[in-house]
């Protein structure tokens, strides 16, 4: 008992100096009762507004639509503090349709198949892993309010005990995989703009990598292969990073099935290695046209060459790396070891690819 009264006193001290109270109004229906309904029955004339200054009732007394309506638009960081009231509201807080949206708003951009496979793999080897609720690498405080157990006695009086409200997070659950990656704790699959900070070596390309999230900093850090002169890299933005277009792993030659429709002025990604030993990465270039062509486009003939340019316009008009030609017909890899080697062609349709390839262009011309 004494440790009862303790307790209670610690929590009333905490949650008055806190800003908790303004947590649990914002969750009460009574609060949502008022936000939507007094704008609509102010305008019937036979409705006293003063009756909802009286309305009282509990979170769980509302229909399950009305209550739907409301956690859909609480943040992952409101459900998680919800899912702690009870095993009702935990449920209901951890189902895959309230966290599908917020999976997507965030998440939706960078995530694609490869990552999909790759959490399948992760909790095939990890089965043993348990998911809490009020869990985190790097979530801090963010999950720390998830199940701590006084708030529940604001909600509702007749509760389970902590270790039963708490729980653990399924495996399978959309929820497990937005706190998973949330906290830095799962790593998956990626492509990185321009690698090392856009050192010159590596502008305008796109490599694969495993990435992790760090919350505190809204950045993430990159995992390279373990080949070249660097792996690991801190600090990259949102906008440097994408979802692998198409499922080549970076190792596998791309099977080019665009070389008959490049045509000069397209805009392109190539597969470039260093050697045979190394990944690809996707290079953006223009396709060009032939030294014999007019460059007039009602006289152009380069669609008819067996011959492709392409063309790398980061770089100068007497650099190597500048132009490049290859076989329309037999293109495979080619190349050497001291200029690399060219794999598969994959043509850019997407309006938003060429836009994101340009707000890269690099402020010098590169050697």
């Amino acid at each position: 008992m004494l440790l009862f009264l303790l307790s209670c006193f610690s929590f009333i001290i905490v949650f008055k100096s806190s800003n908790l109270y303004e947590m649990v109004s914002f969750l009460t229906p009574k609060f949502w009762i008022q936000l939507f309904l007094r704008p609509v029955l102010k305008n019937h004339a036979s409705f006293e507004l003063s009756k909802l200054d009286d309305f009282e009732m509990s979170l769980l007394d509302l229909h399950d639509l009305a209550l739907d309506q409301i956690l859909e638009q609480l943040s992952p960081a409101e459900l998680c503090s919800l899912a702690g009231v009870c095993t009702y509201l935990r449920s209901k807080c951890r189902s895959n349709d309230m966290w599908e949206k917020h999976m997507e708003k965030k998440w939706g951009r960078i995530i694609g198949n490869a990552a999909l496979r790759e959490w399948h793999w992760y909790m095939a080897n990890n089965n043993k892993r348990k998911y809490s609720i009020s869990g985190g690498n790097n979530g801090g405080s963010f999950y720390s309010i998830c199940s701590w157990w006084p708030l529940n006695l604001v909600f509702r009086p007749k509760l389970q005990r902590k270790s039963e409200i708490k729980g653990d997070l399924p495996p399978d659950s959309i929820m497990a995989w937005y706190l998973s990656l949330e906290t830095g704790e799962f790593w998956f699959p990626a492509q990185v703009y321009n690698r090392e900070n856009g050192h010159d070596g590596f502008m305008l390309s796109c490599y694969d990598a495993k990435i992790s999230y760090n919350l505190k900093t809204d950045t993430f850090q990159a995992r390279y292969s373990p080949h070249g002169r660097r792996t690991i890299e801190e600090n990259i933005s949102w906008s440097r990073l994408r979802t692998p277009p198409i499922d080549t792993p970076p190792y596998n030659l791309h099977i080019s099935d665009c070389l008959d429709d490049l045509r000069p002025g397209d805009h392109f990604e190539i597969q470039w290695r260093r050697n045979k030993a190394y990944p690809y990465g996707w290079w953006y270039g223009v396709i060009g046209h032939l030294e014999s062509c007019s460059v007039n486009e009602d006289h152009c003939i380069c669609h008819d060459s067996e011959t492709v340019i392409m063309e790398f316009n980061q770089y100068a008009p007497e650099s190597r790396w500048r132009r490049k030609k290859v076989s329309r017909k037999d293109h495979r890899e080619e190349g050497n070891e001291a200029d690399g080697f060219y794999g598969g062609i994959r043509k850019l349709y997407s309006k938003q690819e060429i836009s994101m390839w340009k707000s890269l262009w690099p402020t010098k011309v590169l050697n």
